[in-house]
């Protein structure tokens, strides 16, 4: 019976019209700041993982229009997750991060676009533990270098096991018997917590 009302919860997350009409206008009505409210429903009731996609951030060409949209819709989404989150007693607990697979190129190509650039990129986390209102490192002044304080990315997952209290160390075994750490390398970014 406990297990069924646990589901029965869940699934009543996903009515968000259930929501006022001013919380449901804060997030805003799209699908990403929908499934940010969406996110806090299932927050609120024990879920423990929750993915919420932007989609479009491969801006090989018109750069700046796309950005400018993107982030049109990302931004008030994301600072009313936060602050919701805050005021609901949620975000000592809940860790949010926001980040995509790679950065984009500091050079403006021809189409108006940024390319691919693994070398530096941007990484935002809130909660948890984490102390905000900081940035942690930063790149030349023509964005293709590193200039202070390189974090790499066994070093940020290191610190999302760290808020998390999940052993980056533990190492699981495949089938077939080949060790399996949930992170090679890598230390916490003692300055996220400090």
């Amino acid at each position: 019976r406990a297990a069924r009302d646990g589901h029965e919860m869940v699934d009543e997350a996903f009515d968000i019209g259930q929501e006022p009409e001013s919380v449901r206008e804060a997030y805003g009505d799209n699908p990403f700041s929908r499934g940010c409210l969406l996110a806090r429903r299932l927050v609120e009731r024990g879920v423990s993982y929750v993915e919420v996609v932007s989609n479009g951030w491969d801006t090989h060409a018109d750069n700046f229009e796309t950005v400018a949209s993107l982030a049109g819709v990302v931004d008030p989404s994301m600072a009313t997750l936060v602050t919701d989150l805050e005021s609901r007693g949620l975000l000592e607990n809940t860790l949010v991060v926001w980040m995509g697979e790679f950065g984009r190129t500091p050079r403006v190509n021809p189409r108006g676009g940024r390319d691919h650039f693994p070398q530096a990129y941007s990484a935002l986390m809130a909660g948890a533990g984490v102390r905000g209102g900081q940035v942690i490192g930063a790149t030349s002044g023509d964005g293709m270098s590193i200039k202070d304080r390189p974090v790499t990315i066994p070093d940020l997952f290191h610190s999302i096991c760290h808020a998390l209290r999940v052993n980056p160390e533990f190492e699981n075994m495949s089938p077939i018997g080949r060790p399996l750490k949930i992170v090679e390398g890598g230390e916490v970014i003692r300055e996220l917590f400090a």
